[in-house]
């Protein structure tokens, strides 16, 4: 790992905003171009957009 030119810190938090921004942009893309996403959610896929897969019901 390279030393930071700038001397600015890059602290967990920039790190976590960082990758928010990036996971929304990409959502975002998915469902401008009518793909469907998938999370996990106390340890269950839930599926989101218009051509996602129907979930099983347990």
């Amino acid at each position: 790992m390279t030393p930071n030119t700038d001397s600015q810190k890059i602290t967990a938090t920039a790190i976590l905003e960082s990758l928010s921004r990036a996971v929304e942009r990409e959502l975002e893309r998915k469902q401008r171009l009518g793909h469907y996403y998938v999370t996990y959610e106390d340890g269950v896929a839930k599926f989101y957009g218009d051509d996602a897969p129907r979930q099983k019901e347990s």
